[in-house]
């Protein structure tokens, strides 16, 4: 049984880093537009890098959000508190994408 627990973390951890690397892809390609690449420019980069950022962040949450609300309809209500975990992990990884975006 134990082993079974083990083998779902594995496989959840895999999910997990899919559904971030599939939504960091999406991301960044739809805001490939926004943003100046090149930081050191006599020109101000702050505002449209900002924005970038800011909407990198806010489209991430709902995207997050979103796949929170259709994977808790597929997890039994037992399991739904372990939901959380991978949430907050999410939350984590968006520093570290947005420094990668940024380099």
């Amino acid at each position: 049984m134990q082993q079974q627990g083990r083998y779902g973390f594995w496989v959840w951890l895999l999910y997990f880093v899919i559904f971030e690397l599939v939504v960091y892809l999406g991301l960044s390609y739809l805001l490939s537009g926004i943003g100046e690449t090149n930081q050191y420019q006599a020109e101000n980069t702050v505002v449209p890098n900002w924005v970038k950022a800011v909407v990198f962040i806010l489209l991430y949450l709902l995207c997050l959000l979103i796949a929170v609300m259709v994977v808790s309809n597929f997890v039994p209500s037992k399991h739904r508190g372990q939901l959380m975990r991978w949430v907050y992990l999410g939350l984590l990884s968006l520093p570290v994408m947005l420094f990668i975006l940024f380099n």
